[in-house]
Order: C-alpha cells, then sequence, then structure tokens
C-alpha cells in the first residue's frame, strides 16, 4: 500500500515539475515567501531537466546531480530525518544521527531522480497564495490533473527557518502525508533491526543505479 502511495506522490511531484518550464529564469530564488518558492523550485529544476537531456540520455545518474543541485537546497532533509526517526531520535548518538541525515538525503536524491523517470503529461493548478506572516508553517496547495482521471490534490508543507527563509518537509497527496508514511516504515525497521541496519538500508537504496525504463518494466 505505501510504495503505490509513494509512487503517486513522486509522480504528481514530477508532474508539478514541469510548470512554467519556458518561463524559469537563473536567478537565484527567493526563499523568504514559501509559495512562489514551490513554483519558483518547481520551474528551475524541470528547466535544468530539459536542458540535460543528453547527459541523461548517456548517463541516467546525472538525474541525481540535477536533484541535488536545484532542489535539495531548498528541502529540509535534516528537519525530515528527525520527524522520521520520531521516538527513537532520542536513542541515538550524535554521529549516528548525523549518518543518518547524510543517509536519508542521499534515499531522497535517489529518490526523487528515479521519479522523474514517470513524468508523462500531466499539468498543475496552484492554489491561491496565503498570509503567512507570523506562521512557523504552512501548507502550499497544488492540485495535479491529468485528461481522464481525478484530479490529485496536494500540499506541500513548508517551515520557517531561523533565518526568515523557508524550506519544504513533506508532502501530503489526498490527505496523507508522505513524511507520516515514511516514518512509519522507517520507525518500524529501527525498532526490529536497529538504527545502523536502517542506515545501512538507506545508503543501498541511494547507490541503487537510476533506469530509464523502469517504468516500462512495471507494467
Amino acid at each position: 500500500m505505501f510504495k503505490g502511495f509513494y509512487r503517486t506522490v513522486m509522480f504528481a511531484m514530477m508532474a508539478l515539475l514541469s510548470v512554467g518550464v519556458q518561463a524559469a529564469e537563473s536567478t537565484d530564488i527567493d526563499q523568504t515567501n514559501p509559495f512562489t518558492l514551490v513554483e519558483a523550485v518547481a520551474n528551475k529544476t524541470f528547466a535544468r531537466f530539459h536542458q540535460d537531456e543528453k547527459l541523461i540520455a548517456a548517463d541516467p545518474d546525472h538525474l541525481k546531480v540535477i536533484v541535488t543541485e536545484e532542489l535539495m537546497p531548498y528541502v529540509d532533509y535534516k528537519y525530515a530525518s528527525y520527524k522520521v526517526l520520531g521516538q527513537y531520535l532520542r536513542d541515538t548518538t550524535k554521529d549516528q544521527r548525523e549518518r543518518f541525515v547524510e543517509a536519508f538525503k542521499g534515499y531522497l536524491i535517489s529518490t526523487y531522480a528515479q521519479a522523474f523517470t514517470e513524468y508523462t503529461d500531466q499539468t498543475v493548478e496552484y492554489g491561491r497564495a496565503e498570509d503567512f506572516v507570523g506562521e512557523k508553517f504552512v501548507s502550499v496547495n497544488v492540485q495535479v490533473v491529468e485528461p481522464g482521471r481525478p484530479a490529485i490534490k496536494l500540499q506541500f508543507k513548508a517551515r520557517r527557518l531561523k533565518d526568515g527563509t523557508w524550506k519544504a518537509f513533506d508532502l501530503i497527496a489526498e490527505g496523507v502525508s508522505l513524511l507520516s508514511s515514511k516514518q512509519s516504515e522507517i520507525t518500524n525497521l529501527v525498532r526490529q533491526q536497529g538504527i545502523e541496519s536502517v542506515i545501512d538500508m538507506l545508503k543501498e537504496k541511494t547507490n541503487q543505479h537510476i533506469d530509464l525504463n523502469a517504468n516500462e518494466k512495471k507494467s
């Protein structure tokens, strides 16, 4: 069940990253507004995807480079990592926490990169920006539209950092939190096998090569 949900979320995210590719610019992204941040990062990431098509065809793992350079600077992966560990965070050493954060970051990069291979022909509608003055957390509403199928309703969760900038840390699809779902899986593995085993598992998934034909193999 979780794999199906996770694949749907990643597929929807790739649709998000297709919006406004022609309007993407090489300017710095403003991180002081979470609503414009989501759209700007999406545009810039997918523009890079199109720019590097030949490099990707020659080496599919180049998608990991794109995700690392264009997307991850705006993802609060440390905060997400700690949330995923949940109650087991306090049972880890500083060294284990640091290695888990890096392993989880690598896992996210690999997962997002593989998700790029599943994008086809969706369009995206953005919700209206809301007043976020004084807020520490906001939800950016997005709707993915595909002909012949019900629209997918998404919420990107973002949090304000101490310096006043914003980063995304969770994605909610049809009311289900990606972070909460991943937390359930990770905490079960930590309880059964220990933190070291989970770190090794995440590293193993991170090191898997990107397969441009993975979607065809599943069909």
